[in-house]
């Protein structure tokens, strides 16, 4: 009996999206999947110490025999914005702004779940106590909670985000002051490609995916 049949569906495809694997199916089918995935593994394991015990020069080898690429264990640093005094005082400021700002909530947010998952949106209803403003209800959003006109809409990074589809997009982007943003519709294989010509291009990828 596989130790998958005693999980549940859901169970099934957490660990499927774990690795990598497709979520369709039924369970059956999602068992299936598991089951050779770890065959799969095993064979890819017994390779490996087939060949280790095969190979009995490890004392022997050199290192100025062979070219390592180090650039590949090597952390590269986030890149950071050019940025003016006045800039860099207007991002600490609005910083300090958002820690003392409240959250705004959505009219009834504690009643239903969905509601508490949603954005802002303006109370309506002559018996609104939020719309009323009455103390024990969430603060309602107002001018005087708006930031800095100098550096609204900048990433908290001070970069100037611009959003991007295709790795020509890039191409219009300025390194010092600008950062590219992956639009959500972009695919995998052409976000791969996106990552490659931002890194030659010195472009920070404010949304870059691990494991690309």
């Amino acid at each position: 009996m596989s130790e998958y049949s005693g999980m549940t569906v859901a169970e099934l495809k957490e660990i499927l999206k774990e690795k990598g694997l497709p979520l369709s199916g039924k369970k059956a089918d999602l068992i299936s999947r598991l089951e050779e995935a770890a065959d799969e593994s095993d064979d890819i394991e017994d390779e490996v110490v087939e060949e280790l015990d095969e190979d009995d020069d490890f004392d022997d080898f050199d290192d100025e025999d062979e070219d390592w690429d180090d650039e590949e264990y090597v952390h590269t640093a986030k890149q950071k914005p050019e940025l003016d005094d006045e800039t860099k005082a207007a991002l600490d400021a609005r910083k300090a702004q958002n820690k003392v700002q409240p959250k705004f909530r959505r009219q009834e947010w504690y009643r239903y779940k969905r509601l508490s998952r949603t954005g802002w949106k303006r109370p309506r209803g002559d018996d609104s106590s939020q719309r009323k403003n009455r103390k024990y209800r969430s603060p309602l959003v107002r001018v005087g909670y708006g930031k800095i006109a100098a550096v609204r809409n900048l990433h908290p990074s001070g970069f100037k985000e611009v959003l991007v589809h295709r790795p020509e997009d890039l191409d219009d982007i300025d390194p010092a002051v600008e950062a590219a943003r992956i639009g959500g519709t972009v695919g995998g294989r052409k976000r791969v490609h996106i990552h490659e010509r931002a890194d030659e291009l010195g472009i920070r990828v404010l949304n870059r995916r691990r494991g690309l």
